[in-house]
């Protein structure tokens, strides 16, 4: 299959770019029953359902779809250690991408790889047993895994340094890259009017509620809007009054020439993450490494944060400043007019130069725990700003002082995966249909309402 616009479909190399030509450029109507903004996985499969059951959808990307974390990420699409109040959802996604794989007729890298939470010591044993009730409690066929059951599925690895592992067989994994345009292609085809390159400067309100958005090349009136702007979804919410803690982390990825296969799946540890890709390499990164780089937000929401940051801080390269124009730079816009140069238009895709510590440490990692491989060539590395909430879990909720507005975000490195799920949900709640599932977790208003801010029980 051929898009629109001529390009090859020969596997892409890594993550969507600016370099890449502009795929959807859809003529924006005067008026929609729903506007998306926000081209990830999330923004994409919500308008895909609300195509669907019959909506006139439109969704703006200020950038290119999938340009962000939705390309970026590992491509692990598990159940596996989620937060209970996810394990709905994610189950939910994993069925959808089956079904989503044979609608996009277009290969995504799908795969049942499954995943392996890999034991180093006591602790890791006890987290991992505490996680186990959860899992039999959802149908999930999550079990432990001895020394030697995990040594016959990864015979080159070191002799004793793995204790044993976690393993869900049913989980999934699937190529960024190639299924997030895949799935945008695929609602393009359910009649969504996309529009790459097309910032969503303001949303038009009228008594409070949403009546439409005004993009760099226009206005649409619509009285339902869904945001799903990752790691710029606060800055966006900001500018109209409505403050969530929200903030973000860079994580590096790397990517080798092919190897010969040590393990068929995804599997990490607290120091590496690995999984095989169908075309014969493997995807690693430093595991938990991330670096977080300060600003406004992120000094204003530290408190917010801390639960997390303790029991993290050893693992988090503090950067005293964002490049120019991210979302939390010190100099980067908080208010503008609707017809002012907007931030989401000075940064259109963030592109964050990779860590070369975090990249030689997993090459190295990954060599040392599987010596029969020899010398690592690395393809590429690459980096994303993976967006989070101080309580790992996203907002799923529609805003309570600005009704019209549903806020999908803060999916904190899981939005791939789950992405099908909750497109679904957010689509329903746009149209005021009942989700189907418990979202008191997710809801907005847990930051003002005085509810402890702590994560739960996840991996």
């Amino acid at each position: 299959m051929v898009p629109q616009n001529g390009m090859s479909m020969s596997e892409p190399k890594g993550p969507v770019s600016l370099l890449q030509p502009v795929e959807h450029d859809a003529d924006l109507p005067e008026t929609a029953d729903l506007v998306v903004i926000g081209g990830g996985i999330a923004g994409v499969m919500c308008a895909w359902f609300a195509a669907r059951a019959g909506q006139r959808v439109v969704l703006c990307e200020k950038g290119r779809i999938a340009g962000e974390q939705s390309s970026r990420n590992w491509g692990w699409i598990r159940a596996q250690g989620r937060d209970p109040a996810e394990l709905p959802m994610v189950m939910e996604a994993l069925r959808h991408w089956r079904d989503l794989a044979a609608e996009t007729n277009e290969d995504l890298g799908l795969r049942q790889s499954g995943t392996a939470y890999l034991v180093r010591n006591e602790a890791d044993e006890r987290s991992y047993a505490e996680w186990l009730p959860h899992a039999r409690a959802h149908g999930l066929d999550t079990r432990m895994l001895s020394a030697a059951e995990l040594g016959a599925m990864m015979p080159g690895a070191v002799e004793g340094q793995w204790r044993g592992a976690l393993w869900t067989a049913s989980d999934m994994c699937a190529e960024p890259w190639l299924a997030v345009p895949a799935l945008a292609r695929a609602a393009r085809r359910a009649g969504v009017a996309i529009r790459e390159g097309c910032a969503v400067r303001r949303l038009d309100t009228v008594d409070g509620r949403v009546a439409g958005v005004v993009t760099e090349a226009g206005a649409i009136r619509a009285d339902r809007v869904v945001l799903t702007g990752g790691a710029w979804s606060s800055l966006f919410l900001r500018a109209h009054g409505v403050d969530i803690p929200q903030l973000s982390v860079r994580a590096t990825v790397v990517r080798t020439a092919a190897l010969p296969q040590v393990f068929p799946g995804q599997a990490a540890d607290d120091r590496l993450a690995f999984r095989r890709r169908a075309d014969g390499g493997y995807s690693l990164a430093a595991s938990a490494q991330h670096d977080f780089m300060l600003g406004p937000d992120a000094l204003r929401h530290m408190g917010k944060f801390w639960p997390v940051v303790k029991d993290d801080v050893l693992s988090t390269g503090l950067r005293p400043a964002a490049p120019r124009d991210y979302p939390d730079g010190w100099r980067t816009a908080r208010d503008w007019q609707a017809d002012e140069r907007t931030p989401f238009e000075r940064q259109r895709v963030l592109n964050p130069e990779p860590s070369a510590r975090h990249a030689r440490g997993a090459v190295r990692r990954f060599g040392a725990a599987f010596p029969g491989l020899g010398p690592i060539r690395v393809e590429t590395s690459w980096a994303g700003m993976i967006d989070s909430m101080p309580d790992v879990v996203p907002v799923i909720d529609e805003v309570p002082t600005m009704p019209g507005l549903i806020v999908l975000t803060g999916l904190s490195g899981h939005g791939f995966g789950i992405g099908p799920g909750a497109g679904r949900v957010a689509a329903d709640l746009a149209m005021g249909r009942d989700p189907g599932m418990d979202l008191s977790r997710f809801r907005i208003s847990r930051f003002w309402d005085g509810t402890p801010l702590k994560p739960g029980l996840h991996l």
